[in-house]
């Protein structure tokens, strides 16, 4: 058995610290992950209930504005704050009187075409808004299709109400079928579509 003559140090084994160190940095990388995530989550589903949220087109309404399959994104601050303009194109809560046949959806993408206290009426393919033909400068399909209403007999836009067009004209199921819109179904505007990618662009 080996001796150890007086004066000689021996260097006991130590625990390194580093391990337990990087324990502890651990925990803190993935407690500061998962505030990060949650902070994300809450701030993305604030963003989504109160101010943007994107919408698929399923239908041919809104064509050639639209296509079906393209993905756009709504302003709900805008619509909820700030003034709606004809010719805006605001997404909705489908109306509970609207059957023009297919499977029922909840939400519905036309145009600004009546606002509140207009009298709208069409003589062939022009409408008439207040008296005056509405110059359509946006993309659209005729012939219109279904009439809007006479001009002895003009659809009058109730208060806080609008009339709601699709540019497709002769294949869309809008105000023409189920009246007008309160303001409190609108849930933004549409500002921009972000599908496909060689169609991104303002609306």
């Amino acid at each position: 058995m080996s001796e150890i003559s007086p004066g000689t140090t021996v260097d006991e084994p130590v625990e390194p610290a580093l391990p337990h160190h990087k324990a502890k940095s651990l925990r803190h990388h993935v407690t500061e992950w998962g505030i990060i995530i949650i902070v994300a989550l809450v701030v993305s589903l604030g963003l989504r209930t109160y101010a943007f949220q994107t919408f698929y087109i399923p239908s041919v309404s809104m064509q050639p504005t639209l296509q079906v399959g393209d993905r756009i994104i709504v302003d709900k601050l805008s619509a909820r704050f700030g003034t709606i303009h004809r010719g805006d194109i605001l997404v909705f809560k489908s109306p509970p009187t609207e059957n023009c046949g297919g499977p029922p959806v909840a939400d519905l993408v036309k145009r600004v075409i009546g606002l509140p206290g207009d009298h709208l009426y069409s003589v062939g393919n022009t409408i008439y808004v207040n008296g005056t033909k509405l110059n359509e400068a946006w993309p659209h399909i005729e012939p219109l299709g279904t009439p809007i209403a006479t001009a002895n007999n003009p659809i009058v836009v109730a208060p806080n109400h609008y009339f709601m067009m699709g540019d497709n004209h002769p294949d869309s199921c809008d105000s023409r079928f189920w009246g007008t819109i309160p303001r409190s179904d609108i849930i933004g505007k549409a500002f921009v579509r972000i599908w496909p990618l060689n169609r991104l662009g303002s609306l």
